[in-house]
């Protein structure tokens, strides 16, 4: 019977591996794994070169018929062997090293992260650290499949509101998400300023005054629909050929209703490929090399 042989007094003993057992239902489970480890990490970072940060991961392999379970304890060994450094270069090798400890067919991975990226307010130049949840959703059966994801927070001002009132209109903050495909390289930090450029009105971690005047005044005068924003990011990403697949949601918290509003554009997966399943908008996942 395969087991770990432990010493109990002056004997020696074999526990028994209750995962290894056969069991004889012969359905195949696509996913078993662990979830919600909180684990520190250090990603790249294009200007400080690297960034320690704390992920939620997920790990999971597919399970033979015939196995009765999976060994939850190698996940955690594999994970701490990468712990000091987990970027999109080395997700392969992860996946690969997983479905060889766990003698698997396909492995899954799903990293959330936040990340902070220094910024300055428009007027005063006032700096803080400005907070963003990444992500990157792996899979490996006979090849990587990776997705990049992002959540960054912009500001909007309703052009209906604007153009029916006879002054003001309302604001809300619109959380915008996008997930992509990438052939090669590429920062982080530059998808997140790419987004922000193409929505137009950014939040910043600190303003003052002067900076409060400004970004109130720049919203009024570049009103965007929740359509305005995915179609804005979108048209951005089709002028760049690194990205193979996107798909971009936004989410405006309305403040003069009691729902949200929303909207989604997908480009279709290369070469046939289905899009990885992907976390909720608004759940907790920098980067990045891809090879």
């Amino acid at each position: 019977m395969p087991g770990h042989p432990i010493v109990k007094g002056n004997a020696a003993m074999s526990l028994k591996d209750m995962q290894s057992q056969k069991d004889h239902r012969r359905i195949e489970i696509d996913k078993v794994g662990v979830k919600g480890i909180h684990y520190p990490i250090v990603v790249l970072d294009k200007t400080n070169k690297v960034q320690h940060t704390v992920a939620t991961i997920n790990m999971y392999v597919s399970l033979p018929h015939h196995f009765k379970g999976t060994h939850m304890s190698r996940f955690i060994e594999v994970l701490n062997a990468y712990r000091h450094g987990i970027s999109t270069q080395n997700i392969a090798e992860i996946l690969i090293k997983i479905k060889e400890k766990l003698k698997s067919e396909s492995a899954h991975i799903e990293i959330f992260f936040p990340f902070f990226i220094e910024k300055k307010a428009p007027v005063t130049g006032a700096a803080s650290l400005m907070e963003y949840t990444c992500h990157l959703i792996g899979s490996h059966r006979e090849k990587l499949d990776l997705i990049v994801g992002v959540e960054t927070p912009v500001t909007t001002l309703c052009p209906c509101s604007r153009e029916i009132s006879n002054y003001g209109a309302h604001n809300q903050r619109s959380l915008v998400r996008v997930q992509g495909r990438f052939k090669k390289f590429f920062w982080i930090e530059d998808l997140i300023a790419l987004i922000e450029s193409a929505a137009i009105n950014e939040i910043y971690p600190l303003l003052k005054r002067p900076d409060e005047k400004f970004v109130t005044e720049k919203a009024y005068d570049n009103p965007m629909f929740v359509e305005d924003i995915v179609r804005s990011v979108a048209a951005r990403l089709e002028l760049d050929a690194n990205v193979t697949w996107y798909m971009i949601e936004s989410e405006n918290y309305e403040s003069i209703h009691n729902h949200s509003a929303y909207a989604l554009v997908e480009k279709a997966a290369p070469d046939g490929a289905a899009a990885l399943p992907a976390p909720s908008l608004g759940r907790h996942f920098s980067c990045c090399k891809n090879t």
